[in-house]
């Protein structure tokens, strides 16, 4: 997720695996990640910013902001200064800091790893020598590389409608964001006050834990309006209004992708970080009267999957159930079922853990040459299962280059099932994958066995070793 500077001078980079980190930096030290306390760490930083270069900010995420650069530059004297004057402001809290200023969040925030500014109208040109890689679109990236596209410009030089045809959605937001555009301009004012959620305590709230809860109760309001509404929110601003007059907010990027618990977990750690501050004084006449969540941007909601079980929402108790779970074992200790794109029965299933947007990227729909047809498994070993395949004479059955059997199968065993008499079988059929991939190329042939004691079976060949990757009944 990220890595100090200490470690990037030792070659660690963001996204890289941990085997290859720590090889790389032998007293690597890795520590699981906390956003609570990076939120909380953070805020003191953004507040900071609000008060002395800028008022209001959209924090990205923490150690990423953004805000709208031509009312500041203008008071400061230009962009320029402008950038100068927030790494400085960040700097007077001994936090290094770079500043970058585009016509987009995405080309800004890439130019702020270099410190530089991007002309008004010269995004497509800054980008064009950049890598495919900075689109953070992984598998596309390999894929045009392999036909030769290596930077930005050679993508952003494609047609469009070529783009759509042949990459789809995924491609085609990419390709816009090659030519320079973005179908969400930054902008911190709010669309409409029609879908704002607030919620005043009578008497006044002298304790986080009710305002928490009420921001639970709100974002599960806010939720269900804008699900009426057909649309979705890229920003949320939460708005505390306090006992003696003064007013504070945060501006959270949300995109769909919050859950109500998602939001009342930001706005505690935001309260938390207010209080230790000194902001947030709760004590004896003072207090929170209000709390209001305000969605900004609105856009016209495209799908999303959120719910555990079909198209159903997710019941409160399961999802207070699952998010207990995983503060416990860990993000991935729950999960549920999205079917994916792939030829073999293992390869169509993906588990996504609970509350995460679904970003396989491999559509279920076709064209899949070699998939296995229905009917499915009943059941997916996890693990491939050894197996033997032998003929009428003992021998072991094997499968040539050309997919011809060297004799009939006569006999199955399957490791911890015992084995039994071929009655019937199918295949094989070849699959070839990743074959441009040294490291990942994969040949394999697949074959149905049914057996005399009423099992089927998908049976798998790699390198002449027969493996059991599924039971049908």
């Amino acid at each position: 997720m990220a890595c100090s500077a200490a470690a990037r001078a030792a070659g660690v980079r963001w996204r890289m695996r941990v085997r290859v980190a720590q090889s790389r930096c032998a007293g690597l030290r890795v520590v699981e990640r906390d956003l609570a306390a990076e939120i909380r760490a953070f805020e003191p930083a953004v507040r900071h910013i609000e008060g002395t270069v800028m008022p209001r900010l959209e924090v990205i995420r923490p150690g990423l902001i953004a805000a709208p650069a031509r009312g500041p530059s203008r008071y400061w004297g230009g962009e320029a200064q402008l950038a100068d004057r927030l790494v400085a402001a960040l700097g007077e809290k001994d936090l290094p800091a770079r500043a970058g200023i585009a016509d987009s969040v995405f080309t800004a925030a890439l130019a702020a790893r270099t410190g530089q500014i991007v002309p008004v109208g010269g995004e497509a040109s800054w980008l064009a020598p950049h890598p495919l890689g900075v689109l953070g679109v992984p598998r596309l990236t390999e894929l045009l590389e392999r036909l030769g596209i290596r930077t930005v410009g050679a993508y952003a030089a494609l047609p469009e409608a070529s783009v759509l045809a042949r990459f789809g959605a995924e491609g085609i937001a990419a390709h816009r964001t090659a030519r320079g555009h973005h179908d969400r301009p930054l902008n911190v004012r709010a669309d409409t006050d029609a879908h704002t959620v607030a919620y005043t305590f009578e008497p006044v709230a002298h304790l986080l834990e009710p305002v928490v809860f009420a921001a639970k109760a709100s974002a599960e309001q806010l939720h269900e309006r804008l699900t009426a509404a057909g649309v979705v929110c890229a920003r949320l601003e939460a708005v505390v209004d306090l006992a003696d007059g003064r007013t504070l907010s945060r501006i959270f990027r949300h995109e769909g992708r919050l859950s109500a618990l998602a939001v009342a977990e930001r706005v505690r750690d935001v309260l938390q970080a207010w209080a230790d501050a000194g902001l947030l004084d709760t004590g004896g006449e003072q207090g929170i009267v209000r709390l209001s969540l305000r969605p900004e941007q609105l856009t016209t909601a495209t799908g999303r999957q959120s719910a555990l079980f079909g198209e159903r929402h997710t019941p409160e108790e399961v999802e207070r159930a699952a998010a207990r779970v995983q503060a416990m074992l860990g993000h991935q200790a729950v999960v549920r079922v999205e079917l994916g794109g792939g030829r073999g029965p293992a390869d169509q299933v993906r588990l996504v853990p609970f509350g995460d947007l679904d970003s396989g990227p491999r559509p279920p729909d076709g064209p899949w040459p070699g998939r296995l047809p229905a009917p499915h498994p009943a059941t997916v070993f996890p693990s491939w299962l050894p197996a033997e395949l032998t003929d009428a004479g003992g021998g072991r059955v094997t499968v040539s280059g050309r997919m011809a059997l060297s004799a009939a199968p006569a006999r199955l065993a399957v490791d911890g099932h015992g084995d039994a008499a071929v009655e019937g079988w199918a295949g094989p059929w070849p699959v070839l994958e990743w074959w441009w991939d040294h490291d990942r190329s994969r040949r394999v042939a697949r074959m149905q066995i049914a057996t005399t004691d009423g099992s089927a079976w998908l049976l798998l060949v790699e390198h002449g070793r027969w493996w059991a990757e599924a039971h049908y009944g």
